[in-house]
């Protein structure tokens, strides 16, 4: 049997197990006309991966990418189907099959989003027998008894070291085996052997750390061990000798390297080279950036200048790959994407359309913007110069030259003396002082027809959310790193259902992501009703939520198209699904002026 005639046969018994009769759905394959026979099967599995994810059938389509790349592991389109398929999955199983796809999936630094397999990634490393002995060694505290030999192992895992490098690992088994690790490593350094294979392992644990913003709790005796490594090193240092390399990516995996005096003095070997680049080279490019940005002018505002303390400490957030899309697209291209109810359709037209990121944090969201749009100019601004130096970077390093950078309060927007065909603003009003304020700054700011984009914390999906923050509140605790870090170690172990909630958040595992969660200095939330009179009050009207997966589930109990367009209707879906924008409310509006059809 050839292999179109296998995927023909297997493509038939999937079709008899389902309900209604689409057995043409077959012809895609029999009908493909391709040249080369293996890339007219690889096609086939992916278009029949995409059909069975459009049907919710994931474990089918799961199992048809990963013949497509079987043929051909750089196929772009089944690589970023799979990514889909695999977005907050958990599995309950062990599938030693996806987890190189998985691995290689991650390092695909323009196709997949790391935050998006991290879950899917944690859920196979724990089946794996490598982790299940280190689950077991420490239980029963034997992991200083076998620890070099546990790293040597672990150093063998490599999607456990590509997760560690990209992405902070969000779960709480993982994490407490990488902190024990890490500890006993510190407290018995003198103990491990310096050689290759224990150094993967460990510069991908100080990679993490760095990630996560060194999250972890420490205890009394290993404070007292860091400091004493630390001595150690630079005496070594004014000594004129080197660190070993196990001394330093053990350092390096409490504190980051660039925050020593001493680490221009460093020769970093060549197994350590994205140590050296991540904690040493890029906050020094970052530090020059600084002083290339404009600065609007000086920030005046009382909450804005706390908010952009907060995130001077804790630029969020730290990232390293993150999917862009790959072929911009005309402004009518995007729209139609999204389903937006467009009324003045002028603004399809732009040819070449002035873009405002209001709020660009570290960069992610600017590039994207950038990359998405066809022929567009980006002006990105953010409160934190240390945000808008770390998003310059990472623009630079992708090549991108379509953003202009710039320090600047959204108060005081209205001195640049500019009109922008597209504003994007994500969760950044509702840090602000008074939302209204600054949400009517950038309307004036906006031209007549032009498009808005807006993400908003919702009052119902973060009530959990608020009888934390309400808890951190009352007990006067203050934000300061170990003040959070011993918060978290507190509800990380709680059975109270808010506390369950919040641990299985992304943001709960890194600093910055923690910090902006539940201590954050400012925050606002807003309900449907609000939106609406906030949208008639500054002259918008409402174009669609561009939550795509939460259009999808309320079309399926609300067909019309009318219903997509009416905030009514979206408010009675959102109080029986009450953590449907728990993602925050993402939507578009656009600014009244002459309505062409």
């Amino acid at each position: 049997m050839t292999e179109r005639e296998t995927v023909i046969k297997e493509t038939r018994q999937w079709l008899r197990s389902w309900d209604v009769d689409q057995r043409e759905m077959v012809l895609w394959i029999l009908k493909e006309e391709v040249r080369d026979e293996r890339t007219s099967l690889m096609i086939a599995y992916n278009n029949f991966g995409n059909d069975m994810q459009g049907q919710g059938r994931l474990d089918d389509a799961i199992e048809s990418y990963t013949k497509a790349l079987r043929i051909n592991p750089e196929y772009p389109e089944a690589n970023y189907n799979m990514g889909i398929a695999l977005s907050d999955l958990v599995f309950t199983k062990p599938r030693p099959e996806l987890n190189g796809i998985v691995c290689k999936l991650l390092d695909k630094e323009k196709s997949v989003r790391p935050a998006n397999l991290s879950t899917a990634a944690c859920s196979l490393l724990k089946f794996d027998p490598i982790i299940e002995n280190v689950f077991s060694k420490i239980s029963s505290n034997k992991l200083s008894e076998s620890l070099q030999e546990i790293i040597v192992d672990l150093s063998n895992v490599p999607l456990l070291i590509k997760l560690m490098e990209v992405f902070p690992l969000p779960d709480l088994e993982l994490e407490n085996v990488l902190k024990n690790i890490r500890s006993t490593i510190l407290l018995s350094i003198s103990n491990i052997k310096n050689n290759p294979e224990t150094l993967v392992f460990q510069t991908a644990l100080s990679l993490q750390c760095f990630l996560n913003e060194y999250l972890y709790e420490q205890t009394n005796a290993e404070t007292e061990a860091l400091k004493n490594l630390e001595t150690l090193v630079e005496k070594q240092l004014t000594d004129g000798q080197q660190p070993s390399p196990t001394e330093l990516v053990c350092l390096a995996s409490y504190k980051p390297l660039h925050e020593y005096s001493w680490c221009y003095l460093l020769t970093i070997p060549a197994e350590l080279e994205s140590l050296h680049r991540r904690q040493i080279l890029e906050p020094e490019e970052e530090k020059q950036l600084r002083s290339t940005i404009p600065i609007l002018q000086e920030v005046k505002d009382e909450v804005s200048c706390k908010v952009r303390e907060q995130y001077e400490q804790n630029p969020y957030p730290r990232w390293v790959n993150r999917q862009f899309p790959n072929i911009p697209k005309p402004i009518a291209t995007i729209t139609k994407e999204f389903n937006l109810k467009i009324l003045n359709h002028d603004i399809e037209k732009v040819d070449r359309p002035q873009i405002l990121i209001a709020g660009c944090g570290t960069g992610q969201h600017s590039i994207t913007t950038a990359t998405k749009y066809k022929n567009c100019d980006v002006l990105a601004i953010d409160l934190s110069l240390s945000s808008v130096a770390y998003a310059k970077r990472k623009t630079e390093e992708l090549g991108i030259l379509n953003i202009e950078y710039m320090q600047a309060d959204i108060l005081d927007l209205s001195s640049l003396d500019r009109k922008f065909d597209i504003i994007e603003s994500a969760g950044v009003l509702h840090h602000m002082d008074d939302p209204m304020a600054g949400w009517k700054v950038l309307t004036d700011c906006l031209n007549t027809g032009g498009l808005m984009q807006i993400g908003l914390y919702s009052e119902l999906a973060r009530k959990h959310i608020v009888q934390i923050r309400d808890e951190i509140e009352q007990s006067n605790i203050g934000s300061s790193h170990d003040v959070m870090k011993l918060f978290r170690n507190k509800i990380s172990s709680s059975k109270e259902e808010q506390h369950k909630t919040v641990v299985s958040s992304f943001d709960f595992y890194s600093m910055s992501a923690l910090r902006d969660l539940l201590f954050h200095i400012q925050e606002h939330r807003f309900t449907i009703p609000q939106i609406a009179a906030s949208l008639t009050q500054l002259g918008l009207v409402f174009c669609g939520f561009e939550n795509r997966e939460v259009v999808q589930n309320f079309k399926l109990e609300n067909s019309t198209e009318t219903a997509l367009y009416d905030l009514d209707t979206w408010d009675t879906y959102e109080k029986e699904h009450p953590s449907v924008f728990a993602k925050m409310y993402q939507f578009c509006c656009q600014k009244e002026g002459r309505k062409t059809l």
